[in-house]
């Protein structure tokens, strides 16, 4: 059922300990910010989060992890130069993470959405990533079986909602929206406006809104930090 709520802290009030939580946004692109902040409110802890990085600066997905909210990350890029609280946590020995190839990354989220059981890849073969995984020679080359990585829930950010929960994005914000809104029990959007069924031209939904649960408008959320593609 799909659900229009009205505040960010009504949409994210049933997450509980423990979840695992994918987060849409490439960097800040993307990147829902205020349901980030609402989480940090509803006070969840010990998440497992699936997110591109391990968050930027002061906020969003970073200032999760620094308030000790993450217990694991799985990402592609958990070190850039202002990923400093994430590096903090590792050091420490406060945050597991579960590095994962972005193209790996992508795949595994949509073969969870698709129902797939897995997949062989020449990515990451010979290296410290397949450990304990199955490997072989398929055509000459070799292969790691990886595995769909499903969620509790997803966070994303999407620039307009139709009254059937469809989604469209906002040029690069889209990135990993789309796949783990499949790929989750449970799909939380935040989007800046919310239009009339019919409102959206079919030809350019991008998110079926059978993929969505809840959806929450969030005023200018529309944000100025993403990319023209």
């Amino acid at each position: 059922m799909l659900n229009f709520i009205d505040t960010v802290g009504e949409a994210v009030a049933g997450i509980k300990d423990g979840s695992t939580v994918m987060i849409g946004g490439f960097g800040n692109a993307g990147q829902p910010f205020e349901l980030i902040d609402a989480l940090m409110d509803c006070g969840a802890r010990e998440l497992t989060v699936v997110n591109n990085n391990a968050g930027q600066g002061d906020q969003g997905l970073a200032l999760l992890i620094k308030e000790g909210r993450v217990k694991k990350m799985i990402c592609s890029f958990p070190r850039q130069s202002d990923s400093w609280h994430f590096d903090a946590k590792y050091k420490a020995g406060e945050i597991e993470l579960e590095l994962v190839p972005q193209g790996n990354l992508a795949e595994r989220i949509r073969a969870a959405g698709a129902g797939i059981g897995g997949f062989f890849t020449p990515t990451g073969y010979g290296t410290m990533l397949a450990e304990g995984k199955e490997t072989r020679i398929i055509d000459g080359r070799g292969q790691v079986f990886e595995t769909p990585i499903h969620a509790d829930v997803a966070l994303i950010k999407a620039l307009k909602a139709d009254g059937k929960g469809n989604l469209v994005y906002r040029k690069t914000a889209r990135n990993f929206g789309p796949i783990m809104a499949a790929a989750a029990k449970h799909t939380i959007a935040q989007v800046s406006e919310i239009v009339p069924v019919g409102g959206l031209d079919p030809e350019v939904i991008v998110t079926p809104g059978i993929y969505v649960n809840s959806i929450v408008r969030v005023a200018g959320a529309a944000g100025t930090t993403e990319q023209v593609a």
